[in-house]
């Protein structure tokens, strides 16, 4: 199993913070956005490597945060650098996925994260769900407020778990499980991403590429046992410091 950390953004809703410093490593209480994210991709079973997608811009900074770090008995870090500069060349997230495969010949399940996403939910339990269903694995979190889910990837998630329908961002939600940026592939469906492109379709949000699987073949979702932050504004981040001010 390969983690793919989603992290070539330029954040310029946070501006200034984000300006000369990317988003996941802004400090949050007394540590960074990311670190807590790596608290998480570090369960993951049988996890042989951490790939960090970033930009041009952010390469070094993210370069130095990992080798600040003591990986001793833990799947080492790789920063790739997406040769991007600022959002008019940006390749989008499946764009970064598609690099961070064909730069590192990936041929191993995935889990693909946002780099700026905290999360609160078992990362255990979704990858021992992902294993039972033996197939593309979405997280949902019951989210009832509809101005939020508005905002949000949205989907259908059956009684059994499969995922039947999913719209980004509608001003009416199909349902109240919004779908967070955490996936688990198998290594069958790596090719797919590149099909995906060829056809035509968008490389922006990665919750496009399951949006698109889900008509070709079951796609499930685990159902999320606990929160998810996104850290989208300047308000946003200022009340999550305030949360982890303690922590």
């Amino acid at each position: 199993m390969i983690a793919i950390l989603l992290a070539a953004g330029y954040a310029t809703r946070l501006y200034p913070l984000t300006k000369d410093k990317p988003k996941s490593l802004l400090p949050l209480g007394n540590r960074l956005i990311i670190d807590y994210i790596m608290d998480s991709v570090d369960k993951i079973p049988g996890l042989t490597k951490v790939a960090l997608i970033t930009n041009s811009k952010f390469y070094t900074p993210f370069c130095d945060w990992a080798e600040s770090l003591d990986r001793d008995g833990k799947a080492p870090i790789v920063v790739l650098d997406d040769g991007t500069t600022d959002d008019s060349n940006k390749r989008g997230a499946i764009g970064d996925i598609i690099y961070t495969i064909e730069q590192l010949s990936i041929d191993d399940d995935i889990c693909i994260l946002a780099g700026d996403n905290i999360f609160t939910y078992s990362i255990e339990n979704m990858y021992a769900f992902y294993r039972e269903k033996n197939a593309p694995t979405l997280v949902g979190i019951h989210v009832p407020d509809i101005e939020q889910l508005r905002k949000l990837g949205v989907g259908v998630i059956e009684e059994d778990g499969r995922v039947s329908a999913m719209v980004e961002k509608s001003p009416n939600p199909i349902s109240e499980w919004a779908i967070y940026a955490t996936y688990f592939y198998n290594r069958d469906i790596i090719p797919l991403f590149n099909t995906y492109i060829e056809e035509g379709n968008s490389p922006d949000a990665p919750g496009n590429f399951p949006a698109w699987l889900l008509k070709r073949m079951p796609v499930y979702a685990f159902k999320g046992d606990g929160d998810c932050i996104d850290i989208g504004t300047l308000e946003n981040y200022q009340k999550t410091c305030e949360e982890y001010a303690n922590k």
